[in-house]
């Protein structure tokens, strides 16, 4: 089976609980580190699927690398190589698709539950699970492309998840896993810190949450990438 590529653009942002549920099931997968400058391959055609992790810059930003992956997720789309982005992958697909990424009203950062939108496409993606406490690291969100299905939302944020056929996008982090956490509330100290939002918590609050959260996080993943598998190609 060809591989699937999972493009990581930061070093603390890889695939987390993702790569634990592929290794499990014996998917084969690939790590495309553009933070340390692997190329952005010209087709998706080698691959399985597509998988875009998190990162702490925008999509709007002035990045080269950014024009190659939006062009590469349009490919995929149209060939139905599945995509599937997480956080700022997320947003990456919400703008290749036609979607734009603007400020969020407020920050999130930390634990916070989403909820299951009230529609056929949500129910089939989340068929046991209608609310779950997700992770969060954002300030900015994306809006739902044309043709696409919004599945996830919040109080905090409107468009948590969206699918379109069998791709998915999320705002919110799945595939935290306890280390990323504490790697993240060490690196992300300051932003946390100077954070005036009701929807962010500080390093031990979020860190005080794990033993509970986690288990239900992972729970919650392999719910949405067990449907997303289903759409790989061979």
């Amino acid at each position: 089976m060809k591989p699937v590529a999972i493009f990581r653009h930061a070093p603390t942002e890889g695939p987390g609980h993702l790569a634990a549920f592929l290794d499990a099931r014996a998917l084969p997968w690939r790590l495309i580190a553009i933070d340390a400058g692997d190329p952005v391959p010209t087709s998706p055609d080698a691959f399985a699927g597509l998988v875009f992790m998190g990162g702490p810059m925008s999509v709007n930003d002035d990045l080269p690398w950014i024009p190659s992956v939006l062009s590469l997720i349009r490919q995929a789309v149209a060939r139905n190589i599945p995509v599937l982005g997480h956080c700022l992958g997320g947003q990456l697909m919400a703008k290749a698709l036609g979607g734009v990424v603007t400020p969020n009203p407020i920050k999130e950062i930390g634990w916070g539950r989403v909820e299951r939108a009230d529609n056929g496409e949500a129910r089939a993606w989340l068929p046991d699970l209608a609310a779950f406490e997700a992770f969060h690291w954002h300030g900015e969100t994306f809006s739902i492309p044309p043709g696409a299905t919004r599945i996830l939302g919040n109080g905090h944020c409107a468009n948590q998840a969206f699918v379109l056929g069998p791709h998915l996008a999320m705002q919110c982090h799945v595939e935290m896993t306890e280390a990323m956490i504490r790697e993240w509330c060490a690196v992300g100290a300051d932003e946390i810190a100077a954070a005036r939002s009701p929807a962010v918590q500080t390093p031990a609050q979020m860190q005080a949450l794990n033993g509970t959260n986690l288990p239900r996080l992972h729970r919650a993943a392999e719910t949405l990438y067990t449907r997303w598998i289903t759409g790989l190609v061979s």
